[in-house]
């Protein structure tokens, strides 16, 4: 029987053309987080299971995982997020580093999940963190990073927003106004979490099975009906939580000061599933009607290290995957075309005998930082500048019979048709014209 030629199911092969997409796509993560001072880390693509147990929802543990059992006889994983490695890397170092730590990683990461768009079992993710700023200026810097970064691509305010909760406002408002047991609440951020998902009956019957009193039901129907920074700030202040109110304010006015509050809406419904989240929590959505969603999340923790019985160190992060910035840039025409590769110049002979010297010219120009391709054999006329074309090189030498009696070539500029008759040992000339 043949075996099938194609990928596994939820995984990508990537030619030439797509691994060209990857590679922008990274250059301008990497280049984004260097910009920040961010410095770049990475892990094993295996960690134990009972890492992802110790940090992760039971989702992720029961249905998303690739585990086995190795020849240790350990269950271990090929790693579904970055995060759990992450924190077990810096409760390694961070008594020894100073502060704040800041640091990015594009990992490839696998989850048995569904494939669908936006949404494949192999991905790559660009982590950004940082961890131990000062008060809340962590959480301000890592919203300027991922702002920069879609702004890098080409994007603004026009193509995508910030919605923004703090996961202390919801405590407050469920712990200290609604009164809530630590069930409810935890029932309760999973209702937030899906109300703009249902329809009013849905969302009534859902909290109705809560079990809150009235009064609570009241509060808890007010609080999703914030729309903006102000409205919080009255909400919280006339129910007697005026220091979360001021802690909340003078967050939202240093996003003014750098230039964030173009980008940043407060949603109520934002919460971020996971446990550890303990202040501001942020999703990216794109702003195009056919591709209405989140395209990255993000948020603030300061528990994360006591899963290895470290004190607490407050950080702050994000995760951007490949696949929804990808449709995200298509989608605004902002993705560059690179369907053909980018090189310097294309070294020809169009007789049998030229190989030699023409090897030799490319070995000197590569030495140059040159990109520079070869034909291995003598290439017809005809065949050059179609060859030049898919190669996508800026200059072209040829070398016939007669740039061979002379010890020359011709040198061409594709873009502006210029042609140079250049002694072939004139390295100098060569290389002025072609990096003009």
């Amino acid at each position: 029987m043949a075996l099938n030629k194609q990928p596994y199911r939820g995984t990508r092969d990537f030619f030439p053309k797509d691994k060209r997409v990857r590679d922008y796509l990274f250059s301008v993560m990497t280049k984004t987080a260097e910009s920040f001072g961010y410095e770049s880390y990475d892990g094993p693509l295996l960690e134990e299971v009972e890492l992802y147990k110790a940090k992760s929802g039971e989702e992720l543990i029961n249905e998303q995982i690739y585990s086995f059992v190795d020849r240790g006889e350990r269950l271990v994983a090929i790693r579904p997020e970055m995060t759990p490695t992450l924190a077990r890397m810096v409760a390694q170092v961070h008594r020894e580093q100073s502060k704040p730590l800041r640091w990015f990683s594009i990992p490839n990461l696998m989850r048995y999940e569904k494939p669908q768009r936006g949404r494949v079992r192999e991905h790559w993710q660009l982590n950004c963190d940082v961890f131990g700023a000062p008060g809340r200026m962590g959480e301000v810097e890592i919203l300027q990073v991922a702002v920069e970064l879609f702004e890098n691509y080409g994007a603004n305010n026009t193509h995508f927003e910030i919605l923004l909760n703090d996961r202390a406002i919801v405590d407050a408002v469920f712990k200290s106004m609604m009164k809530t047991t630590d069930e409810q609440t935890y029932r309760l951020y999973k209702i937030v979490d899906k109300a703009k998902k249902v329809n009013e009956e849905g969302l009534k019957k859902m909290v109705g099975e809560v079990g809150l009193d009235s009064a609570a039901e009241n509060i808890f129907y007010s609080y999703l009906q914030l729309k903006n920074f102000d409205d919080v700030k009255t909400f919280l202040t006339n129910n007697g939580q005026q220091e979360i109110a001021d802690l909340f304010n003078n967050f939202v006015e240093q996003t003014k000061k750098t230039g964030l509050n173009e980008y940043l809406t407060y949603d109520p419904t934002i919460v971020r599933g996971l446990d550890y989240y303990t202040g501001i929590v942020f999703e990216i959505f794109d702003k195009h009607p056919d591709n209405r969603r989140a395209l990255c999340g993000g948020g603030a923790y300061a528990n994360l290290l006591q899963i290895f019985n470290e004190d607490q160190l407050s950080g702050v992060g994000f995760g951007l995957g490949d696949v929804t910035l990808k449709d995200f840039l298509e989608v605004h025409n902002l993705l560059p075309n690179l369907e053909i590769p980018v090189n310097d110049v294309l070294i020809t002979f169009q007789e049998d005998d030229g190989l030699d010297a023409s090897l030799k010219l490319a070995r000197s120009l590569r030495k140059k930082d040159l990109k520079v391709v070869t034909s291995l054999d003598a290439l017809k006329f005809k065949k050059v500048f179609p060859t030049a074309e898919k190669k996508g090189v800026r200059f072209v030498t040829l070398m016939g019979s007669d740039e061979m009696a002379k010890n020359q070539i011709q040198l061409k500029n594709l873009a502006t048709k210029e042609q140079h008759s250049l002694d072939l040992n004139d390295l100098e000339s060569i290389l002025k014209i072609i990096k003009a």
